[in-house]
């Protein structure tokens, strides 16, 4: 939106968008100096930071894009057989030889965390009770349709895709099981931060006003408009509008009222605080996405989220 509504120009900083398949080409291509910069898992800034599944790179961030927007999505073959919710699964998987395999879009993203810890409330392990298996965002329904995943935890639409087309419902979001999780986060190496901080500022200035754009209902049908657009999310514009309504389909009859399956902007919502850090990390070494936790070093959450940097932007926005 930032680059739709001539925010990046506005703020004087030349912007080139670049589509990925997934969370670990653009992983890869932050580490290399490909990208300058990144919308990413919080939790994928963290691994690269301490060489967690990657090449140690110093990276970080002065913007929290949104928080929430994903949702726990299982199969409507599941549903045929009696689960329900978490209880139920727990049952079925007892009485079910094999192992149910579940996707996750990227080993440390808050999708997979979340999917994680759900299991473990309902006594169900993750590591060996099912299986997990990474796919890129755009496959996870995909896959569902063809009986490859038995669900999924993934950011919207394609939650709701899976429940459009009958193919899944939703057990849970994850504003429901972690109100005010940190979702995606501006990313950029430090050295680009540190050699370019008059374009990162500005990159950050720019990015802000488009998510306090997105938080607006009034802009509502705007951004699901360009969202559904081949060059971006490629996705039918009734599963976009579904997953950014006033109301939620969960599937099977079941819709509710939400005000917060996404925020984009509004409180602090947008600064990289120290409780998000604080989120991110303990919940990677308790969902068991990073067996030792003491690969993650003490200071990690104050070197890679940074408020200050956040607040430098946010005088220049206001200037």
């Amino acid at each position: 939106m930032a680059k739709q509504l001539g925010l990046f120009e506005r703020h004087g900083v030349a912007v080139t968008l670049t589509r990925e398949v997934g969370w670990a080409t653009i992983r890869d291509k932050v580490i290399y100096g490909e990208l300058d910069a990144a919308h990413a898992p919080a939790g994928l800034l963290v691994a690269v930071q301490c060489g967690i599944g990657a090449v140690q790179t110093d990276c970080l961030t002065g913007l929290v894009i949104n928080l929430h927007g994903n949702a726990v999505t299982l199969s409507q073959k599941l549903w045929r057989e009696g689960v329900r919710d978490g209880a139920t699964l727990r049952d079925y998987i007892a009485g079910t030889p094999g192992r149910l395999t579940f996707g996750i879009v990227y080993q440390h993203s808050s999708h997979s965390l979340i999917l994680r810890n759900w299991l473990r409330s309902h006594r169900i392990d993750p590591e060996r009770d099912v299986q997990l298996v990474v796919v890129p965002p755009a496959q996870v329904h995909t896959n569902l349709k063809a009986g490859h995943l038995d669900g999924y935890c993934a950011g919207e639409p394609w939650n709701s895709l899976a429940v459009m087309s009958g193919m899944g419902w939703v057990a849970a979001t994850s504003a429901e099981l972690e109100p005010g999780h940190p979702e995606k986060v501006l990313m950029v190496r430090r050295d680009f931060a540190e050699r370019h901080e008059e374009e990162h500022l500005a990159l950050i200035g720019a990015l802000v006003e488009a998510c306090q754009y997105c938080q607006s209902p009034e802009n509502r049908e705007d951004v699901i408009a360009t969202l559904a657009q081949p060059e971006f999310i490629n996705a039918p514009m009734r599963a976009v509008r579904m997953s950014l309504g006033s109301t939620f389909d969960y599937g099977n009859g079941r819709v509710e009222e939400t005000g917060s399956q996404h925020v984009f902007h509004g409180g602090d919502a947008n600064e990289p605080t120290h409780a998000k850090a604080r989120w991110v990390i303990e919940n990677l070494a308790r969902s068991g996405a990073v067996p030792d936790p003491t690969l993650i070093a003490a200071d990690t959450g104050a070197r890679c989220f940074r408020a200050d940097i956040f607040h430098q932007a946010q005088q220049l926005i206001t200037l």
